[in-house]
Formats: C-alpha cells, sequence, structure tokens
C-alpha cells in the first residue's frame, strides 16, 4: 500500500510538469508496477487492494454528493432527468448498435451496450474537482447525468444477470430490479426527509468524533445497498446528499478532502493493476472504432443537455468532454461477462477501450475549449481557455 502511495505520487509530479492530469497516471503507476507488466512487481493480486479501492470510490463519490443539494435536484429535476436520459439514450444505442456489428453474440452486445453507455462516476468526480469545475453551472447538469446513469445501472445490472447466467425467469428479474429500485426510493427519501435527524445524530465540535461519524455512515450505507443490487458508489452520494445538508456540512467537506484524494488515488492505482497490456493489440481497431463512437455520442449528448439548460458552446463542450471517461461499471461488466463464460475477445475489448477512454477523457476535459471552438455558436472559442469559468479557488469557495 506504501509503495502505491509512493508510486502514483512520484508519476504525478512528474506528470504536473507538464500538466497532465493525475488520473491516468495514477493507472500508468498501477499497470507499470502490477502483474501484467515486466519488472517489479509491486502488488501480484489487484483483489489485494480490492477493499481500499472500494473505499476510494466510496469516498470520491460521497464528495460528489456533499456538493449536489437537494435544491438543485428539486429545481432542475426535469431537466436533468431529459439531459440524463437523451445521454443514455445516445449512448446505450450506440453501444448495442455496435455490439451487434461486431457479431460476438446477442449477450456479448447486451454487456456492450452497458459498457459503452455509462461514464465512470469517479473520473468524472476527480476531473471537475481537478479542474476547479464544481462551481460552474454546467456541473449541476453533469451530476444530474451521472445520478440518473447510477438509477440506471442499478436497474440494468438486475436485468442483466439472470441473462448471463442462464435463467429464463422474468419474475427472478423484476424481482431484482424492484429491490433495487425501492432501495433507492428509500435512500432519496431519507435524503429528502431525514437530514435534521441525521444532522443531529452527527452534530460533534470534536473533528475526530464527526470524521468516524460520517465515515461510518457513508460506508456503512454504501455497503447495504451493494446487497440491495444498487451500486454502492450512489449508496454514497446519496448519504453525501444528505450529510451535505445539514449544519456540520461545511466541516466534513473540509475533513473528507485528504480522505478522497488518498483514497481516490488508490482506487486508480488498483485500476490499473487489473489491466494487461498483452491483450490490447488483438482488440486494437475495435477499441478505436468503440471511442471514435463515444465522443460522437458524447459530442452529441452534450449539444441536447446545453440545449435544454440553455447552454452555449463552452459548457456544451465541458458536459461532452467530462462525461467522456468509461471505467469501474465497465470492468464490473467484464467480470460478469468472463463468469458468464461468454466471447473472450471481450475482456481484453474492454480494458482497452476502458483505458483508452480513462485517459483521453481528463485530456480532453482540461482543453475542452478546443471543441467549443468547432462547436455551434462556438467560433470564438468561448472567452479563452476556461470560458469564465472559476478558478480553483474560487470553486472551493462556492
Amino acid at each position: 500500500m506504501g509503495g502505491a502511495f509512493l508510486a502514483a505520487a512520484v508519476l504525478a509530479r512528474l506528470g504536473n510538469r507538464i500538466e497532465l492530469p493525475t488520473i491516468p497516471l495514477f493507472m500508468l503507476a498501477g499497470i507499470l508496477l502490477g502483474p501484467h507488466t515486466p519488472g517489479l512487481v509491486l502488488v501480484s493480486d489487484p483483489h489485494d487492494l480490492e477493499m481500499l479501492s472500494a473505499l476510494g470510490l466510496v469516498l470520491l463519490l460521497f464528495y460528489l454528493g456533499l456538493e449536489f443539494h437537494l435544491d438543485d435536484l428539486k429545481e432542475g429535476g426535469r431537466k436533468m432527468a431529459l439531459a440524463g436520459g437523451a445521454y443514455l439514450a445516445l449512448n446505450v444505442g450506440a453501444g448495442l448498435a455496435f455490439g451487434f456489428a461486431m457479431g460476438w453474440g446477442t449477450s456479448e452486445a447486451l454487456v456492450l451496450a452497458g459498457v459503452l453507455g455509462i461514464s465512470s462516476s469517479a473520473i468524472v468526480t476527480k476531473v471537475l474537482v481537478d479542474l476547479g469545475r464544481i462551481g460552474n453551472p454546467e456541473t449541476k447538469p453533469i451530476l444530474g447525468i451521472i445520478v440518473v446513469e447510477d438509477i440506471f445501472l442499478a436497474l440494468y445490472l438486475a436485468a442483466l444477470q439472470p441473462i448471463l447466467s442462464g435463467a429464463d425467469s422474468l419474475s427472478a428479474a423484476l424481482m431484482d430490479g424492484g429491490k433495487a429500485f425501492g432501495f433507492l426510493l428509500l435512500l432519496a427519501l431519507a435524503a429528502r426527509y431525514g437530514t435534521r435527524i441525521v444532522g443531529r445524530f452527527i452534530a460533534t465540535r470534536d473533528d475526530e468524533l464527526l470524521v468516524i461519524s460520517f465515515l461510518g455512515i457513508a460506508v456503512f450505507v454504501a455497503g447495504v445497498s451493494e446487497w440491495f443490487g444498487v451500486a454502492d458508489a450512489i449508496g454514497a452520494f446519496m448519504v453525501g446528499l444528505m450529510l451535505g445538508g445539514t449544519t456540520s456540512g461545511d466541516r466534513i467537506r473540509k475533513l473528507v478532502h485528504p480522505l478522497r484524494d488518498a483514497f481516490g488515488a488508490i482506487f486508480f492505482f488498483a485500476f490499473g493493476l487489473s489491466i494487461n497490456p498483452g491483450d490490447l493489440p488483438t482488440v486494437l481497431w475495435p477499441v478505436l472504432v468503440a471511442a471514435v463512437i463515444t465522443l460522437v455520442m458524447n459530442v452529441a449528448a452534450g449539444l441536447s443537455a446545453a440545449k435544454i439548460f440553455g447552454f452555449g458552446a463552452l459548457p456544451a463542450a465541458n458536459i461532452s468532454t467530462t462525461l467522456l471517461a468509461r471505467g469501474e461499471f465497465a470492468l464490473i461488466l467484464a467480470t460478469m461477462a468472463a463468469g458468464a463464460g461468454l466471447d473472450p475477445r471481450l475482456a481484453p475489448f474492454i480494458a482497452g477501450y476502458v483505458l483508452v477512454l480513462a485517459v483521453l477523457g481528463p485530456l480532453a476535459a482540461g482543453r475542452s475549449h478546443w471543441l467549443a471552438r468547432i462547436l455551434p455558436g462556438g467560433k470564438d472559442g468561448g472567452d479563452g481557455p476556461t470560458g469564465g469559468e472559476p478558478t480553483r479557488e474560487a470553486a472551493s469557495t462556492a
């Protein structure tokens, strides 16, 4: 674990000198020091960091929930649902068409629909933080799309599991989906009406007790969510949504920062451990084609969201590029596909696709003003590189 932290830190420091984002560098550290590359093997079994990696994901989404206020959800709920629905329709639909075009089989096509359709909540969160865009107006629809994606994710996994396992019971699939949706509804009601109760429970002047309290609630609810078939990340997000509205919300945001950054780095390092670069050449062309399709669909989805919210070219470009990365959900699907005995080309394809977009996504998000110049109404490229975006300090204050 110490070696993982140090390797991630060294590569990130080197990358900062040439203004590279930290996410692909943390992943690169995992690839170079993992079991699939020659030389020093720091971690021979990626599962050794599985719990720490899960904690990193939980903390990333918990922080995202702290920054996402219920008032935002209530005021723009309909628009966010429309933007999220459009994003899923474009990307999942394109993924399904791509899957059938590959000719690997119906089950494989259904897996690819999810792989190409769902962006990485963890990478999106990290990009927003690293680029200081938490306070930007287009961040609200980005977070709204993530929420819609996570709800879809829970229902999609519940429906896909019996298909991959060969089960033909529609009632079992409906029961799993109903259980997941019911728990999501319970979390939403708790976030809406339970803020005062939870706020009294965690209220304390002692920072140590406050850290233990919010960590305990976030991790516990994330675990229970997973048991109900809901992604642990969305459970943590809902807890953050609830605690962000309490009187302790500002202190929690400050206290969770170092935990989020440290364990978030381990999440991306462990992500790199699972990638075998030797498998990538066999699926290079499908990976590149899928990446181009995803880029095109994301631009279309970004323009659609911008139109719904009345934004211009630069916010549309920010939405398109920020949501581009694919990550943890795709790897979950790869594991499910391997366990179901699907086409062996699927696992290396998913690994390569995720790697390409996990690197391309943060890079593209940092240079979204280039895309804005060629979008409708963006010939001037906005207001320069940031288009009037707040600085990191200003965003933090917001």
